[in-house]
């Protein structure tokens, strides 16, 4: 065997964040108005290599969800164990939310970023109109389950998913006949992610350089304090935050966790989407960190869609940043309103496109500030969510550890096991051990 074959997923996913950053500033440097770069290289090579990785990540989560929670609901037969499993979930979601946008309007209110001076003419900025909240509460129910999944809408696949894995656990003989050939299918689909994790260095290294190659320096030189207080916030409630929480409600090391969840940071960082990082989120959650499938199938599809701790800081920061840049001053009921706005916007723009800019402008519009001041982050926000994707995967886990461990559905041995469900650094190993 050769050397380069023994390094593991994580490694050889550093190695292709690290040569993409560099091929891609270096190409920048070397030929920064060459057209041929610009059209066969960045929005030729790259932008197809990248794109297709994406898709083969979401090409797996709507089937990788539906089937998934319903193996997991099928094992909830009692009507008081799965309404329990969701109001712990959601309890914890809203909370952790809502103490991420607390820590984030402190910190900008003590730094205050926005007082150097920025311009704010010209600023456009259009944002799409949020529903109602009898809107939201009406979409959750499909009224068509299989346009609800050609359409990716998570939280009415499971709605509808929930309902059918509880009928099947209902239904005796023919139930159990059932739930045993979706658990085959789960196998399948859990083999498919393992396949497609392994063009993870690949799409990762197309990812990255464009970034590179794409990323307007101007705008973040001008907005560098503004763009420290968001990854300073996001990075202290990834390491700080969670792990405290992860400790003290469920007792677990939150260095261990910290470390098995590495592969799924890299690809939420990577990709910037919590629902292309989910069949890794699931993966990890069951397999290296010994959360049962009918928790890990409940929590991390619903955390996809609604958790957006990181997104959320982003609107504490982006808010108070906003007020300052523009001189207005902001009461502690318009911080009240901001924290309660931003939590409740978690769950109700979880499915609409852009949905951190759409939160945000709701946010400004309920305290009275300019939705036009968006225009000012604009130019950091895509290196941004790179970062908060990956806070926010941290706490989908971190809450998922916390109600497995809760409901005693969590298996110790398998978390403190340093190489439980470690993927093989190639396809012939993974052959060899079958």
């Amino acid at each position: 065997m050769t050397k380069s074959s023994k390094l593991g997923l994580t490694a050889k996913i550093l190695i292709g964040m690290l040569v993409g950053l560099v091929f891609g500033f270096g190409l920048r440097h070397l030929l920064p108005e060459a057209n041929f770069v610009d059209e066969y290289i960045t929005n030729g090579l790259l932008h197809v290599v990248g794109t297709i990785f994406i898709s083969c990540l979401k090409m797996l989560v709507v089937p990788l969800v539906f089937v998934s929670l319903v193996c997991g609901t099928c094992s909830l037969s009692d009507p008081s164990s799965l309404g329990r499993l969701g109001g712990k979930t959601i309890s914890f979601y809203l909370f952790t939310t809502c103490l991420a946008i607390s820590l984030a309007i402190f910190a900008t209110v003590l730094i205050q970023p926005g007082n150097a001076s920025l311009a704010t003419d010209s600023l456009e900025y259009t944002a799409k109109a949020a529903p109602s909240l009898s809107q939201v509460l009406i979409d959750i129910v499909p009224t068509n389950p299989i346009k609800a999944m050609t359409e990716g809408k998570m939280l009415q696949i499971i709605i509808f998913a929930v309902i059918f894995g509880f009928a099947i656990s209902h239904i005796g003989e023919r139930g159990k006949r059932v739930a045993a050939f979706f658990d085959d299918i789960n196998e399948i689909i859990m083999r498919v992610v393992t396949l497609v994790m392994q063009l993870a260095p690949y799409g990762v290294f197309a990812l990255i350089a464009k970034l590179a190659l794409t990323v307007d320096e101007n705008a973040f030189k001008e907005l560098l304090v503004y763009f420290f207080v968001v990854l300073g916030v996001l990075i202290f409630h990834g390491l700080v935050v969670y792990p405290v929480l992860l400790k003290v409600l469920s007792g677990l090391n939150p260095f261990i966790f910290l470390k098995k969840i590495r592969d799924v940071h890299l690809f939420a960082f990577s990709t910037a989407s919590s629902s292309a990082t989910l069949p890794v989120t699931i993966e990890t959650a069951e397999h290296r960190m010994g959360v049962n499938n009918k928790i890990a199938s409940f929590t991390l599809p619903l955390g996809a869609t609604i958790n957006m701790d990181g997104t959320a800081i982003m609107q504490g920061v982006a808010t108070v940043f906003i007020a300052q840049v523009y001189g207005i001053d902001l009461s502690i009921t318009d911080y009240i309103t901001v924290v309660v706005t931003a939590t409740l916007a978690s769950i109700g723009t979880a499915g609409v496109p852009g949905v951190g800019l759409v939160m945000l402008a709701m946010v400004l519009n309920q305290v009275g500030l300019p939705v036009e001041g968006i225009g000012l982050i604009i130019g950091v926000d895509r290196l941004l969510d790179m970062v908060r994707t990956a806070v926010n995967v941290t706490g989908d886990c971190t809450v998922t550890c916390i109600v497995a461990k809760s409901e005693n559905e969590f298996d110790a041995e398998v978390f403190n096991d340093p190489d439980a469900g470690k993927l093989k650094s190639t396809l012939s190993e993974q052959v060899n051990l079958k």
